[in-house]
C-alpha cells in the first residue's frame, strides 16, 4: 500500500511520493551504550550523552509504529574486533587523545569493541528476534558491511534515518546512501550529535539546495502519514 507523502524540509517525501512498507525501511544507527549511556565511550571523552540520549525516545515510538506496520528495521552498531585488526592506527589515536583510546578497559568493558558492554544496544531499542543488525568498524554504514546487499534483496529504495550522531556516522551513512539513489529522510528528533550546533548544521546541509542529501522532518510527521 502506498502511503501519503511526509511533510518535510525542503519537500515532501519521498520525492515521487512512492513509499510503502515493501521499499522502505528505517535504519537506527549506533544506538549503543557507549554513544548513549554515562561510562561509555563518549561520556568518557567528556562529553554531553544526554544530547545523544534524547533522541531515545522519539526513535523508541517510531520504531514501534513501523514495526507494527511491517517495516524493514535495519540496526547498525560501530565497534572493533577484539584483536583490533580492523582498526586504522588514527582513529585509535584520536580517540586515546579524547581519553577513551579503543580497546583498552573501561567501566563498559574494553572501549567499542565487539562483545562489550558498551558495545551493546540500548535496552530501549533493542533489536527483535529477526531484525537485521549490520556491525560495522568505520563511520559509514557501507563501510566494510554487507548492509547494501541486505537492502538490495529487500528490494529498498527509501531509507528513514534515526540514531547518532546526525553529524558522524548518520550523516556518513546517509550520504553515502544518497549517492547510491536511495532516497532518504532525516528525523531530526530521533537523531542527536554531541552538540547543538553541529546537529543544527547537519539539518541544514541535508536540506540545503533543494535537498541535496534527502529531506528532514520531525517525527510527528512521518508519524502522521503512516497513519
Amino acid at each position: 500500500m502506498t502511503l501519503p507523502p511526509v511533510e518535510a524540509n525542503p519537500y515532501p517525501w519521498p520525492f515521487d511520493h512512492n513509499w510503502s512498507q515493501s521499499d522502505t525501511a528505517l535504519l537506527v544507527i549506533d544506538m549503543q551504550i557507549d554513544f548513549l549511556k554515562p561510562n561509555g565511550f563518549c561520556d568518557q571523552m567528556g562529553l554531553d550523552v544526554s544530547l545523544t540520549s534524547a533522541a531515545v525516545e522519539p526513535t523508541r515510538t517510531v520504531l514501534a509504529r513501523m514495526r507494527g506496520l511491517g517495516f524493514t528495521i535495519i540496526h547498525t552498531r560501530e565497534g572493533h574486533r577484539r584483536d583490533l585488526a580492523d582498526l586504522n592506527d588514527n582513529k585509535r589515536w584520536r580517540a586515546a587523545r579524547m581519553g577513551a583510546e579503543i580497546g583498552r578497559p573501561g567501566p563498559c568493558g574494553l572501549v567499542l569493541t565487539r562483545g562489550e558492554r558498551g558495545w551493546d544496544m540500548v535496552p530501549e531499542l533493542c533489536p527483535l528476534d529477526g531484525e537485521t543488525i549490520v556491525d560495522k568498524p568505520g563511520k559509514g554504514g557501507f563501510y566494510a558491511t554487507d548492509l547494501e546487499l541486505l537492502m538490495q534483496r529487500k528490494g529498498i529504495r527509501n531509507l528513514v534515518f534515526a540514531g547518532v550522531t546526525s553529524d558522524c556516522c548518520v550523516h556518513t551513512t546517509m550520504t553515502n546512501a544518497n549517492d547510491k539513489g536511495y532516497e532518504c529522510l532525516l528525523l531530526a528528533d530521533c537523531s542527536a550529535a554531541l552538540d547543538r550546533r553541529n546537529h543544527a548544521m547537519i539539518e541544514a546541509i541535508t536540506a540545503k539546495r533543494g535537498g541535496q542529501f534527502g529531506a528532514v522532518a520531525h517525527s510527528s510527521a512521518l508519524l502522521a502519514a503512516l497513519g
